[in-house]
């Protein structure tokens, strides 16, 4: 398998994850995705993947799989041990829903081309830009506490084992803090984040700061 991913995404760093969690190896292609010129952005890359984005993954029969939660979920299903989802039907659908709290919520709202179309707008300028970030990082984050806080039973998302909900939940977080946020004002958040970064696969696997 091929893994076309960015260190610094967030998005690459679920998939990162989620590969060392189960053990497999692919053959990594460092995309850049910041600038105007990104190689992300160019037609070579756009003809891997016509999104033009970050991760995508090419399995071993030649077939490309795009967007970090569907290539997860494939994972789990190619190399079911260790599980990435609970067995019981609810606490599988409240795992996932707080992966896509992040991944359809938030994160959608950050990427570099996202800031990079706010700077083509009259009066928008690097500070304004910041604050767009750091408005909806705070309000998904708040929202995602508040899901958590109903229904946690254990030190992760869902019970006592990490599951999507986590895989997608500590890159976020870490990109989070990097905006200058204390995860402390989401005690749930902060304490399950705590626990990852007790785990070497999460802390390894993260995304890295931008050089």
């Amino acid at each position: 398998m091929k893994f076309y991913e960015n260190e610094v995404s967030s998005a690459a760093a679920r998939v990162r994850i989620a590969l060392a969690l189960k053990g497999l190896k692919v053959e990594r292609q460092l995309i850049n995705i910041f600038g105007a010129d990104a190689e992300s952005r160019q037609p070579g890359y756009r003809e891997v993947n016509p999104q033009g984005l970050v991760p995508a993954l090419l399995t071993d029969s030649g077939v490309l799989l795009t967007q970090s939660l569907a290539i997860i979920e494939y994972l789990d299903e190619l190399q079911p041990e260790p599980p990435l989802l609970p067995k019981d039907l609810e606490a599988r659908a409240f795992s996932r829903s707080v992966a896509l709290a992040i991944a359809a919520e938030i994160h959608p709202l950050l990427p570099p081309r996202i800031g990079l179309h706010l700077s083509t707008i009259p009066g928008m300028d690097a500070n304004g830009i910041a604050e767009w970030n750091r408005h909806w990082i705070r309000e998904g984050m708040t929202a995602i506490e508040t899901l958590i806080a109903g229904r946690r039973t254990g030190p992760f998302v869902v019970g006592d084992r990490p599951s999507i909900g986590d895989i997608f939940l500590f890159p976020q977080s870490i990109g989070t803090e990097r905006f200058g946020f204390d995860l402390g004002q989401w005690p749930n958040i902060a304490e399950i984040v705590a626990n990852l970064r007790a785990i070497p696969t999460f802390v390894e696997n993260g995304p890295q700061p931008r050089k």
